[in-house]
């Protein structure tokens, strides 16, 4: 019988495999305009207390990664992140107030072979985004992940959040939604019939919001042929 991708996850971590892990991006979620805003892109597993170096086999293997910036009137920014210790170090300059999608996409990994962890040959997609707030204007962020899963944050109540899901352009209903904080504490959720979910945020730290979909498609990149493809979206929260 096939495994969950929880139980595969917890597997592959005590194994210290870079599957378990995610890119993620990290950004302070109010911004000024005039001001230089920066951003840092993370590889590990942030609940465990895991980073990668960039410089080590793990980090290199993702790093083929794109980044943008999107304002709210919908104008796009490609980003030119540059290495650190431990993460990428980009940044943008806020022309004007309103809400800005930071989006981060790499669907440039090679194929993975796990069927010793009755998981089977799969290709991954990661993507991750961030929202910052420049004034008082709120809208939505943007959904960008065409080919894969995204997450869209949506004005909500105060001391709530609100998220849709997006899979190919379409909300993605009765998905699991996991959210992490450091020292392994999660919450596990479900998205509606329309692909929201909402929550709040009890503490003041960081939060990772994880969702991710199988897509069972065979294909073959790069020579080498796969079963399915894993999905994943992070998105980074602060309170």
């Amino acid at each position: 019988m096939k495994r969950s991708f929880a139980t595969i996850i917890v597997i592959l971590l005590a194994a210290g495999h870079s599957f378990a892990h995610y890119l993620w991006v990290e950004t302070h979620s109010r911004g000024k305009v005039g001001e230089e805003h920066e951003i840092r892109i993370y590889f590990g597993e942030y609940t465990y207390g895991v980073t990668e170096k960039v410089e080590d086999e793990a980090y290199s293997k993702v790093k083929d990664f794109t980044l943008w910036v999107v304002n709210a009137s919908g104008k796009k920014t490609k980003l030119k992140p540059k290495s650190r210790a431990t993460y990428y170090l980009a940044a943008f300059t806020p022309e004007a107030e309103g809400t800005y999608t930071v989006m981060l996409d790499n669907d440039n990994i090679d194929v993975i072979d796990y069927s010793q962890y009755d998981f089977g040959i799969f290709k991954t997609h990661y993507h991750a985004v961030a929202k910052v707030q420049v004034g008082e204007k709120l809208s939505e962020t943007v959904a960008g992940n065409q080919a894969g899963v995204t997450v869209k944050n949506v004005p909500a109540e105060a001391g709530m959040i609100k998220l849709q899901v997006i899979y190919k352009n379409e909300a993605l209903p009765k998905n699991e939604v996991k959210v992490f904080v450091a020292d392994q504490w999660s919450k596990t959720l479900e998205t509606d019939e329309n692909g929201y979910v909402s929550f709040n945020l009890p503490w003041p730290t960081k939060y990772i919001v994880e969702i991710t979909k199988k897509e069972e498609v065979p294909g073959n990149y790069r020579g080498t042929d796969y079963k399915f493809i894993w999905h994943c979206v992070i998105h980074y929260l602060t309170q």
